[in-house]
C-alpha cells in the first residue's frame, strides 16, 4: 500500500518523504511544483499535478493502492493572503475539496492534514491549547480553518478519519543536509538571517522592537522540521490503528523572540549579523507559544530538537551548501 503525499516537493512535505521513505514506506508524490522543488523529492515518484485536477487526482488513485493520504498542499504566504485572499480560498480549500471528493469516491479513508497556529488568530492565553477559541485574522488561516471544517463534515458524512496537525513556527533542515527550506519569494525569518550572514542579503528586518516581550521583539514556538514530520507518521500510525479523527498542536513549549533567533544563529555561524527596526506588521501578536502535551500523550511525540542552537545548525548546514 502507498501513501499518497500532496505537495512533497514543499519545504515540510519532502522531509515527510524522506521520513518515510527511510523507515521503508511506499509514497507516491503530487505537486504541481509551483512554489516546491523536483529536486527536493529525492528519488521518490512523483506525479506533477494539482489537487485541483479532479482528472489528476483520480488517474493517480487508479494507478497506485493508495492507502491514506498526507496533505501538504497549499499556499502559506500571510501576506499574500491578505493581497490576494481568492488565490487562497481558491487552492486551499477548493484544493482540499477535491482532494476530499476524491478520496470518497476510491475508497481512501485516512488523511493526516497540515494546518496551522493561524487558525487560533490573536491568541488570548499562552501557552495555547487545542481548546483555544480560533479565530483567524488572515485569509490564509480562515483557509486551514475552514479546511478543518471541511474534514469534519467528510468524517461524519463518509467516514473519512482525519488528524489535524496545528504547526508553529516550522525551522531547521535535514541535519544530513540533503533537503532544505528553500522559497521564493523568502519570508521565514531563520534563513533571511542565516541568507546576510552568508552576504546574500544586507540586514535581517525587525517588524517591531516594541512588544511586551522581555526583549521587545515577537517570541514564537520554533518546533524542528525533523520533529514535525516524525508527528505526521505517528499520527498515520494512529489512523491505521483504527483511532478517530482528532487534531493536535505541535510545538516545543518554548519560546523565543526575534533577537533570541538571531543570537543563536550568530553563534552557530560565528558572524555577526546585521539588523534594521521596521515598523510592526499588523496582526503579529506578541506571543505564540504552543501547549503540546496533548501530541506527547496520545501521540507519543516528543520533540527532539529542545535547543534553539541545534535547530539553527542544521539551517546554517543546508543553507550553506543549498542545492535548489
Amino acid at each position: 500500500m502507498t501513501i499518497l503525499v500532496t505537495g512533497g516537493a514543499g519545504y515540510i512535505g519532502s522531509h515527510y518523504v524522506l521520513h518515510e521513505r527511510e523507515r521503508g514506506s511506499d509514497v507516491v508524490v503530487l505537486d504541481d511544483l509551483s512554489r516546491g522543488h523536483r529536486e527536493a523529492v529525492l528519488e521518490a515518484p512523483l506525479v506533477h499535478g494539482s489537487v485541483a485536477d479532479r482528472a489528476c487526482l483520480d488517474a493517480v488513485f487508479q494507478k497506485h493502492s493508495i492507502e491514506a493520504v498526507v496533505h501538504f498542499a497549499a499556499f502559506a504566504y500571510v501576506g499574500e493572503s491578505v493581497t490576494d485572499p481568492g488565490r487562497y480560498y481558491r487552492n486551499n480549500i477548493g484544493g482540499t475539496l477535491s482532494l476530499l471528493e476524491a478520496m470518497r469516491d476510491h475508497g481512501v479513508d485516512k488523511i493526516v492534514f497540515s494546518s496551522t497556529c493561524a487558525s487560533y488568530g490573536i491568541p488570548q492565553c499562552v501557552p495555547i491549547a487545542e481548546e483555544h477559541p480560533q479565530h483567524p485574522i488572515n485569509p490564509y488561516g480562515e483557509s486551514k480553518l475552514f479546511c478543518e471544517r471541511m474534514l469534519t463534515a467528510f468524517d461524519r458524512a463518509h467516514r473519512i478519519r482525519h488528524v489535524a496537525l496545528r504547526y508553529f513556527n516550522a525551522a531547521g533542515a535535514d541535519p544530513e543536509g540533503r533537503i532544505g527550506e528553500s522559497h521564493d519569494p523568502e519570508t521565514h525569518l531563520v534563513p533571511i538571517v542565516l541568507q546576510v550572514a552568508l552576504g546574500r542579503r544586507k540586514s535581517v528586518p525587525i517588524f517591531g522592537a516594541d512588544y511586551d516581550t522581555p526583549d521587545g521583539t515577537c517570541i514564537r514556538d520554533y518546533v524542528h522540521v525533523v520533529d514535525l514530520v516524525a508527528a505526521h507518521a505517528l499520527a498515520l500510525d494512529r489512523l491505521r490503528a483504527g483511532s478517530g479523527s482528532c487534531v493536535f498542536n505541535l510545538g516545543t513549549e518554548h519560546g523565543h523572540s526575534v533577537r533570541d533567533v538571531i543570537g543563536a544563529c550568530e553563534t552557530v555561524t560565528g558572524r555577526s549579523i546585521r539588523t534594521e527596526e521596521t515598523p510592526r506588521r499588523p496582526g503579529d501578536p506578541a506571543r505564540l507559544v504552543a501547549s503540546s502535551g496533548r501530541a506527547q500523550t496520545e501521540l507519543g511525540w516528543k520533540p527532539k530538537y529542545t535547543r534553539l542552537a541545534d535547530t539553527m545548525a542544521t539551517a546554517w548546514r543546508w543553507e550553506k551548501s543549498r542545492r535548489f
